[in-house]
C-alpha cells in the first residue's frame, strides 16, 4: 500500500492505493491516529502513480475544473456494497438522488437502508460521490465524513449546476 495526503477545503485527507487501484480516502482530523504499515509490495510503482493521480484528479475537483475521476479505483467490500457504488459512480456532477432511487435502480426498491448502510461504509468518498445521496423528501440524510462536508461538497458541485434530485424512472 502506498499512502499520501493532501490538504483540500475540507481538511486533510489520506489517499491509499496498491497497484490494483485506490483503496481509501480518509478525512484526517487533527486529533485523528492513523496507522501506516509498510508495504509488502516489492513493486509499487503503479501504486504511486494512482495516489499520484487521485491527488491531482482531486485538487483538480476542489478548483472546479474537474467533473469526472479517472483514477483507477478499487474499493473493497461485499457484493451488494459495490453494485451499490457502482451505482453512485453513475451520478452526474451537481445531481443528486435518493437512497429509494438507487435501490430501484438495483432492481430491489424495498433495500433502501441497506443502500444507505452500503453507501455509508464507502472507502472512497468524494471519487465514488455518496455525497450526492440525499432522502427521498430532499433532506441531506447522512454522511460519514460529516455534514458540514457534504453540505460543501454539494455546494461545489452547484456553482455550476442547480442541484436537483434525479426523478423516479420505471426500469421495467
Amino acid at each position: 500500500m502506498i499512502y499520501e495526503q493532501i490538504d483540500s477545503p475540507i481538511g486533510k485527507i489520506l489517499i491509499i492505493a496498491d497497484n490494483s487501484g485506490l483503496k481509501e480516502l480518509r478525512f484526517i482530523n487533527k486529533d485523528s491516529v492513523i496507522q501506516i504499515s509498510e508495504s509488502t509490495q516489492k513493486n509499487v510503482e503503479q501504486a504511486v502513480k494512482i495516489c499520484t493521480q487521485a491527488k491531482e484528479e482531486l485538487k483538480q475537483y476542489f478548483e472546479g475544473n474537474l467533473k469526472q475521476f479517472t483514477v483507477q479505483i478499487s474499493p473493497e467490500g461485499t457484493d451488494f456494497q459495490k453494485s451499490v457504488w457502482k451505482e453512485l459512480c453513475k451520478i452526474p456532477y451537481g445531481k443528486t438522488i435518493s437512497y429509494k432511487q438507487i435501490a430501484v435502480n438495483l432492481n430491489n426498491p424495498k433495500s433502501c437502508r441497506a443502500v444507505g448502510n452500503a453507501n455509508g461504509k464507502n472507502p472512497i468518498p468524494i471519487i465514488i460521490p455518496c455525497h450526492r445521496v440525499i432522502c427521498t423528501g430532499g433532506k441531506l440524510g447522512g454522511f460519514s465524513a460529516g455534514l458540514d462536508r457534504k453540505r460543501f461538497l454539494l455546494s461545489l458541485e452547484k456553482k455550476e449546476h442547480q442541484i436537483e434530485l434525479i426523478p423516479l424512472v420505471d426500469n421495467l
